[in-house]
C-alpha cells in the first residue's frame, strides 16, 4: 500500500510557530487535521488522540494569514491548495467573517480497494456508506483510478468540493486517466451529473456525497442509461437510507401497500405493509465500518426486501490484514428468545406489536394480523378449554376424537405456521429430517403451529381452526429449541433418548434462552456453512461466558475458532478444517 500526502504544502499555510512544531512531531505522518479557532488553542488531531500545538490562543491575524495562502472559498465554505488533495474548511460568524479553519490532510492511498476489487470489475453500480473520516473519498479516488487505468474505461468524476482530484485546474495524478468535472455551485451538482452523461459519453461516473433528492433522482437517471455509478451517500448503513425519505430512492424507494385479506393471511402480516417501490439505483452497497473492515451487500434489492420483512440479512464481512490478505466471512442471523431479530448483538423487537420501524427507529417485523378481540358476554366451552391449555398444555384439539400428535394423518404432515419464523421452521425440518411440509393454505393443513401469545389474542384464528377441526399446537417463543420441541410433540417423537449428543446439548440445555440461542447459532453455522461450504463464519457478539460455551461446541466438531473485537462487540469466528 502506497501513500502520498504532500504534507509539507499543508504545513506551509500554517503560522510559522505551529508549522515548526508539526514538522518535528513524531506522528506527523499520521496527522488527520489541524483546527484553528479564534480565541482557542490550536489543535492537531491524530487517529486516536488530539494535541494542543501551543498554549497561546489563535488570533484573527493568524487566521487571515492562513486564508491568504489558500485558494478561494466556495459556496460550501471549502478551499484547497493547488495540486494537492488537502481541504481547508471555514467557519464563519453571522457577518460572514471567517473565525475558524479546519485544515484536513488529503492523502492518496494506492491499494485501498483490494477488499472489493472483484466487485468493481463486475461493472455494477456501487454505493459506499460510512461515517465521516472512515475513508470513503479515498476509496472513491482509488476506484476511479483503477477503472480508468487498469480496466480502460471512460471515467468522469463529479468533483463538487475538489476533494477527489484536488484543487486547481489540473487534476491530481492520483485519479489516473479519469477526467474531472468541477461544480461551480454545490446546489447544481445534479445538473453537472446529467451534463456529464450527455456531453462526455462516460462508461463510469464517480460521485462523492449524494445528499439531496435532486441528486438521488439524477443518479437514477444516469443508472437507467446504462452508466456504471460509483458514489458515496450520507449514512452508516442501508437502514439509514431506508428511513431517509430524501435518499431512499437510492435503494429503490419505500411505499405502503394495502394487501387483500387472502394475501395478508397468507403472509401472516397486517393488511398495510412496506415494500420496495422500484429497482435500486445502486446494485451493490458497501458499509465501511472501519478502515480495515467493510460489510458488503451483494444485492441491495434483496437486502432491502429482507429488512422490510423484519428480518436481518446475512451480508459479507471483508477484512484485510497488515499483509494485504483479504478474509471474507458471512454473518449468520438467528432469532432470539423473544422472537425478535438480532443485529450486531442488539435485540430488535417491538414489545407492544405496534408502530413498526417508523415508531421505534429500528427495523422490526411488521405486526401479525390485527388483533380482533371477541366481545362475548360469557365464556364458551371452547374458550374455557383454551384458557386451560395455557396453564396445562401447549396444544389444543377441537375434535374430541383427536389426540395430540399426528392423529392418524398420512405423512408427511402438513403444518400451517402462524406467528412462527418460517425460516427457522425450515432449518429445523431440514437439519432433523422431519416428515413435515409447511403450507400456506389452512384448508390443507393437518395442524397449526402458532405462538401462544398470538393465538390467545386472535379469536378469528381459533374460530377458523375449530370450524375445520384442525388442532392448534402452541409454543412459547419463536426460537429453534421451542420450534423443535413443538414439532417433536406434533409427531409424537418427543423422546429425548432418540436425540444425539449435539441435539441434547443444544435443545435440552438447562441454561438461559440466550445461551441456547448462542449454541444453536454456532451449530447452524458449523453444519450449514463451515463444514459443507468450507467458509469461515462470524457469529453475533456475545458475553464471555456464552463465547466460552460456543468455543467448546466448536471443539466438538474438531474445528478452530477464536474471539476478536472489543467488548461489548467481541464475537466468535469459526474456521473450516
Amino acid at each position: 500500500m502506497t501513500i502520498t500526502d504532500d504534507l509539507q504544502k499543508l504545513l506551509d499555510i500554517l503560522p510559522q510557530d505551529l508549522r515548526q512544531v508539526l514538522e518535528n512531531h513524531p506522528k506527523r505522518d499520521s496527522l488527520v487535521e489541524v483546527v484553528l479557532d479564534l480565541g482557542r488553542r490550536p489543535e492537531a488531531r491524530f487517529p486516536n488522540q488530539a494535541e494542543y500545538l501551543s498554549e497561546t490562543p489563535v488570533n484573527q491575524a493568524q487566521i487571515d494569514d492562513c486564508i491568504q495562502r489558500v485558494g478561494t472559498f466556495g459556496g460550501d465554505n471549502r478551499a484547497g491548495i493547488e495540486q494537492t488533495l488537502h481541504r481547508i474548511s471555514a467557519i464563519r460568524n453571522r457577518n460572514g467573517k471567517i473565525i475558524g479553519l479546519t485544515c484536513r490532510v488529503g492523502r492518496a492511498i494506492f491499494g485501498t480497494i483490494g477488499m472489493i476489487r472483484d466487485l468493481v470489475e463486475t461493472g455494477k453500480s456501487i454505493l459506499m456508506l460510512g461515517r465521516p473520516g472512515v475513508g470513503k473519498t479515498t476509496a472513491l479516488r482509488e476506484i476511479a483510478r483503477v477503472l480508468a487505468d487498469e480496466l480502460n474505461k471512460r471515467v468522469v468524476i463529479i468533483d463538487t468540493s475538489n476533494e477527489i482530484a484536488g484543487d486547481g485546474d489540473v487534476a491530481h495524478p492520483a485519479i489516473g486517466r479519469a477526467r474531472r468535472m468541477q461544480v461551480a455551485h454545490p446546489e447544481l451538482q445534479h445538473q453537472v451529473m446529467i451534463e456529464a452523461v450527455e456531453n462526455h459519453m462516460p462508461e463510469v461516473i464517480v460521485i462523492d456525497e449524494i445528499g439531496t433528492e435532486l441528486e438521488a433522482l439524477a443518479a437514477r437517471t444516469i443508472a437507467e442509461r446504462g452508466v456504471q455509478l460509483v458514489g458515496t451517500a450520507h449514512g452508516n448503513q442501508i437502514e439509514n437510507l431506508i428511513k431517509n425519505p430524501t435518499l431512499s430512492d437510492l435503494v429503490g424507494g419505500i411505499q405502503a401497500v394495502t394487501l387483500g385479506d387472502d394475501e395478508a393471511r397468507r403472509r401472516g402480516s397486517q393488511k398495510t405493509v412496506l415494500e420496495r417501490k422500484a429497482p435500486p439505483t445502486f446494485e451493490i452497497a458497501v458499509e465501511m465500518l472501519e478502515r480495515q473492515r467493510w460489510v458488503v451487500h451483494e444485492s441491495v434489492a434483496d437486502t432491502v426486501d429482507i429488512l422490510l420483512r423484519g428480518r436481518q440479512p446475512s451480508p459479507q464481512t471483508r477484512t484485510v490484514d497488515d499483509n494485504g490478505k483479504v478474509a471474507i466471512t458471512r454473518q449468520l442471523s438467528v432469532v432470539n428468545g423473544r422472537g425478535g431479530q438480532i443485529a450486531s448483538g442488539e435485540e430488535i423487537s417491538s414489545g407492544r406489536q405496534s408502530g413498526g420501524w417508523r415508531a421505534s427507529g429500528q427495523m422490526v417485523a411488521l405486526p401479525p394480523l390485527a388483533v380482533e378481540r371477541e366481545k362475548v358476554t360469557g365464556q364458551s366451552e371452547f374458550d374455557r378449554l383454551l384458557e386451560e391449555s395455557f396453564n396445562y398444555s401447549d396444544s389444543i384439539d377441537f375434535a374430541a376424537t383427536k389426540n395430540a400428535g399426528p392423529n392418524g394423518e398420512d405423512l408427511p404432515l402438513h403444518v400451517y405456521p402462524y406467528g412462527v419464523s418460517r425460516h427457522q421452521l425450515e432449518q429445523v425440518i431440514s437439519v432433523l429430517t422431519l416428515p413435515v411440509i409447511l403450507t400456506k393454505d389452512i384448508d390443507s393443513a393437518d395442524a397449526i403451529l402458532a405462538l401462544r401469545s398470538h393465538v390467545k389474542n386472535h379469536a378469528k384464528l381459533r374460530q377458523m381452526a375449530k370450524a375445520r377441526h384442525v388442532p392448534i399446537h402452541m409454543i412459547k417463543a419463536s426460537t429453534i429449541p421451542q420450534i423443535t420441541r413443538g414439532l417433536r410433540r406434533l409427531l409424537n417423537i418427543d423422546d429425548p433418548e432418540i436425540a444425539d449428543d449435539r441435539e441434547l446439548q443444544l435443545f435440552l440445555h438447562s441454561g438461559s434462552d440466550d445461551e441456547i440461542d448462542a449454541l444453536e447459532e454456532a451449530r447452524l453455522a458449523v453444519e450449514q456453512i463451515v463444514i459443507p461450504k468450507g467458509q469461515p463464519v462470524e457469529l453475533l457478539p456475545r458475553s464471555p461466558q456464552v463465547r466460552k460455551m460456543q468455543h467448546e461446541l466448536v471443539e466438538h466438531y474438531r474445528l478452530k475458532s477464536h474471539s476478536f473485537g472489543e467488548e461489548p462487540n467481541r464475537r466468535l469466528r469459526i474456521y473450516p478444517a
